[in-house]
């Protein structure tokens, strides 16, 4: 029975679905028609009350009760996930827009530098484009453009052409040469002797090469890289650096440690450890080159040579005598003692080192100095590191190219060739090269043209980019920054390390008050066009190790108000050009106390009309240090703290008006809204000073200048 009224119910159900199908769409049309009214009315409504109504699923009633399932637990993970999350909006006034507030600058990043590459002897077009991140066609037509025929991708350049590509794509090279050769030989170990000034390196090499070079050094210092070959009396040569060790000349000491095999670190035994010589094992410790120390001096009687020792193995260098690997010899210059002992040891770390070097094919060398001849014109002093620098040869030094017309060695005479771990002198270049340049041999005269064009180029671009990058700094200065006083000086010395070094020392005088500006420098004598550059940008000329200039160009600069200055020795140059900036240097005002004085008694003047205005307390005083002044600010002082601070509109002595009272003596004054005066109050009298920087000289050579 129970399926009959399930079946009458089902017929009854799907009557009505279809009456409301066919209401529904006539209710349309309709639009006073009540649809809930009229089926409760009807047959239908009995049913409706008893049985709700259903939606069928085509599924089987797993399927629908799995369904169910599924949609409750989401529609309650929804609801419980995302309560909060959405808030009814508010009906009211629509929300006030903020005023606008451009947001801050930050201070542009720094270009990035230009991304260095290695580059090598055979490399393909394929590994040149990996290395520079640029495609092959790139790279292809770049190659047609500066005259190089490659018919495949896997065609191996000449590293000349690989550099001129990297350059016009705007990336720095490094390059990486081979130390393989048919002909390898054992080379004469290379050593700087380094140290701090006035330690006696220059005299120890006096003594090895039975000089006196020394003695002829202006001051007594030396102040240029110095390179020569020293035969031992063993029959082994060793070539010598010898390096500046002032403080302004730390360029030249990194240049040294570079090029160089062994470091010898002269300390004398008297004065021991000193900032040089920190800096000459920090260059060495940099470049990765054992050292052996020379305690010089050793004959003085205040030489305490164990004290040395200890100083330095407090500094972290290992000696032998601690279980290290720094050998110690001490000597005297002057004496001539301990130089065999040296000999020795150098020796030792060379065999130790076993140092070979490629004889055959074109070769690599370094530049140690460069000068202007007037005879000769450019002259440039090497040290070949690798290969045979031949008589005739076109290279490439720096940005400068020519063809070797020259080959001295450090005595003067002339050679044809030389080998590696030897220092020459060439001439020929067509240009002043920098101190540090690598000297590279190239197949002709186009390809150096070439090359050194692209160098210029190359060196130009990043000079501007550097410059930008200065002017972006300088546009964004603080605030309250007080102006800086310009000093433009020219700098001329004798030789390109020397200019560099001068250059460097005379920018670590910048201060808060004067900025130094080098506007132009050069190798060679002051000449008219030095004289003009310096009147146009209100200059001053100065000149380092170099003749004096002719008659007709000092009296042109007199004429035009031109300082020139003339040197031969570092420290007298930094010393005027100190000076030079304190003089020009604005100064800042700076309020200090010019006197005291103690309240001993109190007067009060009782006005004796309105016109005369109220009563008026005088303190009696003593001046008990320095001086009052009657225009100067006041500041009365009780217990030690400030109590009040104005100024003084009465200054008597012995019922005079004064405008000082100096020390001693005792003065009656007024100050301006102050009448509770006590006895034992103390008076100070302010006022402006201008203060100018000062130059301040350390022993080790180190200036500054102090605001």
């Amino acid at each position: 029975m129970a399926w009959r009224e399930l079946l009458k119910k089902s017929i009854h159900a799907n009557r009505y679905r279809a009456l409301a199908r066919s209401v529904s769409t006539s209710a349309i049309f309709i639009s006073d028609f009540s649809f809930s009214s009229s089926l409760q009315r009807s047959c239908y409504g009995e049913v409706l009350k008893k049985e709700p109504l259903m939606r069928c699923f085509h599924a089987t009633p797993e399927q629908l009760a799995r369904r169910r399932t599924e949609d409750s637990f989401d529609l309650k993970t929804f609801k419980r996930e995302n309560k909060g999350k959405f808030k009814k909006r508010e009906k009211g006034n629509p929300p006030v827009e903020a005023a606008y507030v451009p947001p801050k600058l930050k201070k542009p990043a720094k270009i990035l530098q230009d991304k260095s590459i290695d580059i090598f002897e055979g490399m393909t077009v394929i590994e040149l484009a990996k290395q520079t991140g640029e495609s092959i066609a790139t790279l292809q037509d770049i190659l047609i453009n500066v005259g190089e025929k490659v018919a495949s991708e896997f065609e191996p350049l000449s590293i000349d052409v690989a550099e001129l590509v990297a350059m016009e794509v705007g990336l720095s090279v490094r390059r990486i040469h081979s130390n393989e050769g048919t002909d390898i030989q054992p080379r004469p170990p290379v050593v700087t002797v380094m140290g701090h000034v006035d330690h006696g390196k220059t005299s120890l090499l006096d003594a090895l090469r039975q000089t006196s070079v020394a003695a002829k050094e202006a001051g007594g210092i030396t102040q240029h890289l110095g390179a020569f070959v020293v035969g031992m009396p063993s029959g082994a040569s060793i070539t010598f650096l010898d390096t500046p060790g002032h403080a302004a000349f730390s360029a030249m000491r990194a240049r040294g440690a570079a090029v160089t095999d062994i470091v010898v670190l002269v300390v004398a035994a008297d004065d021991g450890v000193m900032p040089q010589t920190l800096e000459a094992m920090a260059h060495a410790k940099a470049a990765n080159v054992p050292i052996v120390v020379a305690i010089n001096k050793c004959d003085k009687p205040a030489a305490d040579p164990e004290r040395v020792k200890t100083q330095l193995g407090a500094e972290g260098l290992e000696l032998e005598e601690l279980g290290g690997k720094v050998q110690v010899v001490e000597i005297s210059a002057i004496k001539k003692t301990g130089l065999d002992d040296l000999e020795v040891a150098l020796l030792l770390q060379a065999e130790m080192m076993n140092l070979k070097a490629r004889i055959d094919g074109p070769a690599q060398a370094y530049v140690v100095e460069a000068r202007l001849d007037k005879g000769r014109g450019p002259l440039t002093t090497a040290i070949v590191k690798a290969g045979t620098l031949v008589c005739g040869q076109h290279v490439v030094v720096g940005c400068e190219w020519g063809r070797i017309r020259a080959i001295r060695d450090m005595v003067g005479k002339m050679a044809e060739q030389a080998r590696p771990a030897m220092p020459v002198e060439i001439e020929g270049l067509k240009g002043l090269p920098m101190a540090g340049d690598d000297i590279i041999v190239v197949d002709s005269e186009e390809r150096a043209r070439m090359l050194s064009s692209g160098r210029k180029r190359k060196f130009t671009k990043d000079r501007l980019k550097k410059i930008n990058e200065e002017k972006i700094e300088v546009l964004e200065p603080l605030e309250e920054a007080p102006k800086r006083a310009e000093l433009p000086v020219i700098v001329k010395a004798d030789v390109q390390g020397t200019v560099q070094a001068v250059t460097d020392a005379l920018k670590t005088l910048n201060s808060p008050q004067v900025f130094v500006n080098v506007v132009h420098v050069g190798v060679g004598p002051i000449s008219q066009s030095d004289v003009d550059l310096a009147l146009a940008c209100g200059a001053c000329i100065v000149g380092f190790n170099v003749k004096s200039p002719p008659a007709s160009v000092s009296m042109e600069a007199t004429r035009a108000g031109i300082k020139i200055m003339m040197h031969r020795v570092i420290y007298h140059l930094l010393e005027d050009i100190g000076n030079l900036i304190v003089d020009k240097a604005p100064g800042t005002f700076e309020t200090q106390v010019a006197g005291e004085a103690e309240v001993l008694n109190i007067f009060e003047l009782k006005g004796r009309s309105k016109g005369k205005g109220d009563d008026v307390k005088i303190a009696g005083c003593r001046v008990i240090d320095g001086y009052v002044n009657k225009l100067s600010t006041t500041r009365l002082l009780r217990s030690g703290e400030v109590v009040f601070e104005g100024c003084c509109i009465s200054l008597k002595r012995e019922k005079q008006d004064v405008e000082t009272v100096g020390k001693g003596n005792e003065c009656g004054l007024v100050i301006r809204d102050w009448n509770d005066f006590q006895v034992g109050d103390i008076i100070q009298c302010m006022e402006q000073v201008l203060r100018k920087p000062k130059f301040i000289s350390s022993e080790s050579g180190a200036v500054r200048i102090e605001c």
